[in-house]
């Protein structure tokens, strides 16, 4: 029986994929209640308690009111971090310490909710060495991939394996000199660029696959949508313009292995990248637990939104 309780969304204040699920839930008259991390303890209140019985309690925004104990699912976002502004900055690192380990302990352990993901999932699917042994482990085709802080290590995998790519670990934002945000991106790595500079921390160095096309498959609960995406672009996420975006069936294998994938880090959704090589195959290059999928709808009418408003829900997919 679908519990009755409202769906949490847990994002910032600018989301437009998280609209499009909340239009789609109150359409169906879901109860929703959205917050952001950042909120608390400003216009956000918690009050909890935990017993031998479980938990209980109340999540508190400027115009809704949550049951602990009730929720149907939480849809785990991009909430922005804890900030106290107020205080002096040991004392504001002591507070946001204790709202991430407390508010956030608190909707970490909903009783009977189902997570889009929960965010200890995310959490361990973020590292994408993990990820990439998990892939392999799944079955899928993975590039060699090199992790190192050692000059001379990335010249002799350069020189081993041809073309080789660097891409970031994670995508911290970085802000230019004139204060205008910027990421590191993905891009082909020659011997003579490779100098000391490299043993600073850990690098993440790659085959570069000799592709045909990129595929974004998305997992949403017992839903998968295949898109191909054709550019002349190392990376397809640098200029969306340059897109064409056609809707394809997946192998079986591949399906399988996505699922296989998504087990081993307990997770009910994700956004898969893969390239194909001229040889047709599908080459895992990583999967993002809280991937942007939206903008897919839009440019080929899969029913992308009304999947996503079908698992948190809890409505069985036909």
């Amino acid at each position: 029986m679908t519990h009755p309780g409202p769906v949490l969304v847990v994002t910032n204040l600018d989301d437009p994929t998280t609209d499009l699920v909340i239009n789609e839930l109150h359409h169906r008259e879901i109860p929703v209640v959205r917050f952001d991390s950042g909120d608390f303890p400003a216009t956000l209140s918690l009050a909890a308690t935990l017993t031998s019985e479980g938990l209980t309690g109340t999540l508190t925004t400027p115009s809704r009111t949550a049951d602990l104990g009730s929720v149907r699912s939480l849809y785990y976002r991009r909430p922005s971090g804890f900030i106290f502004p107020h205080l002096d900055e040991q004392t504001a690192r002591f507070a946001a310490t204790q709202a991430r380990y407390g508010l956030g302990g608190v909707i970490a352990s909903l009783p009977g909710c189902l997570y889009v993901n929960h965010p200890h999932r995310i959490g361990d699917a973020e590292f994408k060495p993990s990820g990439l042994a998990a892939a392999a482990s799944a079955g899928f085709l993975v590039p060699s991939t090199l992790l190192t802080s050692d000059a001379d290590a990335v010249r002799a995998f350069i020189k081993a394996g041809g073309p080789v790519i660097y891409k970031p670990l994670s995508a911290p934002l970085y802000r230019d000199d004139d204060g205008v945000s910027c990421t590191v991106k993905v891009a082909d790595v020659a011997p003579e660029e490779i100098d000391e500079a490299v043993s600073g921390t850990v690098h993440l160095f790659q085959q570069r696959v000799d592709k045909i096309c990129d595929m974004r498959v998305t997992a949403i609960g017992d839903r998968v949508f295949a898109v191909r995406i054709d550019s002349d672009l190392l990376d397809w996420r640098t200029d969306y313009s340059r897109l064409t975006d056609t809707v394809v069936d997946p192998p079986p294998d591949i399906t399988a292995a996505l699922y296989r994938y998504l087990q081993h880090f307990g997770l009910v959704f994700g956004c898969f990248d893969f390239a194909v090589d001229r040889e047709g195959r599908w080459v895992f290059l990583e999967c993002n637990p809280s991937g942007q999928w939206a903008w897919l709808e839009a440019e080929t009418g899969l029913p992308m939104v009304a999947a996503m408003a079908d698992l948190l829900e809890r409505k069985t997919a036909t």
